[in-house]
């Protein structure tokens, strides 16, 4: 089992990658602002992986 399946059908829409990649984005710019730098690096780690494998991994046209 992967920890992304970029193919799965929840992944079919661009709204869904999307937000999947730019919320722990997000909320990694929130954390380091609070002054948590290690939660900001998890959740910048979680975006980058998530972007990566949604818009990287997976072709564009591929379902």
């Amino acid at each position: 089992m992967k920890l992304l399946d970029p193919h799965h059908p929840f992944f079919d829409r661009a709204p869904a990658r999307w937000l999947t990649a730019l919320l722990p984005l997000i909320w990694a710019g929130v954390e380091f602002w609070m002054g948590q730098p290690l939660w900001g690096g998890v959740f910048l780690a979680a975006g980058l992986y998530a972007g990566y494998m949604l818009f990287v991994v997976r072709p564009r046209g591929d379902r």
